[in-house]
């Protein structure tokens, strides 16, 4: 039987054989096929969006300069001007001219600047730009607070630091026209479409029976469904999500990573109850061997089944978590599928979602020379019940945020002492 990979790549194959479609079409990947159909089964259609929000002084910004340096980004990067679609019941990229629009949205009477920005997020189109940028102005700081937007379809957090300097360095043309040299845009296409290929290929491989045996007997165990939401009434004037953080020092080298597996673990166990197997999703991979630095979306979801019965063994965790590496490369899709064929009720929700960064990785934005403070604005709506983010360097700087209609906001504190506490000997108070 043919791999759901190999079935995919036959499919885009046989859409596209014709050769007469006016339009590009791209075939995906694993990750970008997670993100396609968790989007569809979503009831309003709602795709993940990766956001970043840069605080600037007053007049420091040029729009006009800002939408031809932000179109030239576009123009220069296949992904980023590329819609997700699907095509006769094939996912596809569809190439499309660069659209990169900066927009002011309008604040409602006394709506402060995060209200507005979430509220433009939650207006998006899915079927437009999959770059998109908007400025708005924050009158008691005296700031203007640029939030550069993707859809995650076509972005993985390590294209993040790359869209962060180029978008600055084209900034700093000295021209505002937005027009890029057709070579440029030819070649990167072609790379493009040559490391999808080339990440599709290592997925093929990596669907072997003994890889789907593996993870059917790992998971079968899970949970079919994520919490049925808590009866608790979320706080009036509440957004959708709440959130905690705390910032820890940092030790040599940082937190392992089985020891935010564990973390997440305990603040599972408190949000969840013990005796249970809840799965944890997190980011892991890259581009493959040979392939060029392009923009897009390679990282697959990988699952961790946190028992939350017993305290953690951090040598069986990171034991397990090795040998889940080793089947790392099986796509999400073909994960649950597995799962599910053994006769498993876990329909693939995620319960938990971790992500690391290294700070080092994260380069302000500079326009100008005038260099964007980076700016969190919370409360926007969460792809499932918990998220928790790490970032890693001269400190650990840890967020987790939760679904309001899923959580109450009492219990996910408590959740979050205790995966802080999990990182070190003496409880930490959220702030």
């Amino acid at each position: 039987m043919l791999s759901i990979t190999s079935q995919y790549l036959a499919r885009y194959r046989r859409l596209t054989a014709a050769g007469d479609r006016s339009d590009v079409l791209l075939p995906v990947t694993g990750a970008q096929r997670r993100f396609l159909l968790v989007r569809s089964l979503d009831p309003t259609g709602r795709p993940d969006l990766v956001p970043m929000f840069f605080a600037f002084p007053y007049g420091t910004i040029d729009i006009e300069r800002l939408r031809a340096a932000a179109h030239r980004l576009a123009a220069r990067h296949t992904a980023l001007r590329a819609r997700p679609a699907v095509v006769r019941g094939t996912p596809v990229l569809r190439v499309a001219d660069p659209d990169v629009g900066v927009t002011r949205p309008a604040p409602m009477p006394g709506e402060r600047p995060s209200d507005t920005l979430r509220r433009a997020l939650a207006s998006w189109d899915a079927q437009g730009s999959p770059l998109r940028l908007f400025l708005v102005r924050d009158e008691e700081r005296e700031e203007d607070i640029l939030a550069i937007v993707l859809d995650h379809a076509v972005c993985d957090g390590r294209s993040l630091a790359r869209i962060v300097d180029e978008l600055g360095a084209a900034y700093g043309e000295e021209t505002t026209a937005s027009r890029v040299a057709p070579g440029e845009t030819d070649a990167e296409l072609a790379a493009y479409r040559d490391t999808v290929l080339r990440q599709l290929a290592a997925e093929e491989r990596a669907e072997t029976p003994e890889a789907a045996a593996y993870w059917a007997d790992r998971l079968r165990p899970l949970r079919a469904h994520a919490p049925s939401p808590r009866p608790a009434r979320v706080p009036d004037g509440a957004t959708s999500s709440g959130v905690a953080q705390l910032r820890l020092p940092a030790h040599d080298g940082g937190v392992p990573f089985p020891g935010l597996l564990d973390a997440c673990r305990a603040a599972a166990r408190e949000l969840y109850g013990p005796d249970l197997l809840v799965p944890l999703g997190y980011p892991w991979g890259g581009r493959p061997p040979g392939a060029e630095p392009v923009i897009g979306c390679f990282l697959n979801t990988v699952v961790f089944p946190a028992d939350t019965g017993h305290a953690p063994d951090p040598e069986a965790t990171a034991d397990a978590w090795w040998d889940d590496l080793d089947r790392a490369d099986v796509p999400f899709d073909a994960v649950v599928t597995a799962v599910r064929a053994a006769g498993s009720g876990w329909t693939g929700g995620l319960d938990g979602l971790l992500t690391v960064d290294d700070d080092s990785r994260r380069p302000p934005l500079e326009l100008a020379g005038v260099e964007g403070r980076e700016v969190h604005v919370d409360g926007r709506p969460v792809r499932g019940p918990f998220a928790v983010s790490v970032t890693q360097g001269a400190e650990i700087h840890l967020r987790m945020v939760w679904d309001r209609a899923v959580l109450d906001d009492d219990t996910a504190c408590r959740a979050f002492d205790a995966l802080t506490h999990a990182l070190r000997p003496s409880q930490p108070t959220a702030v």
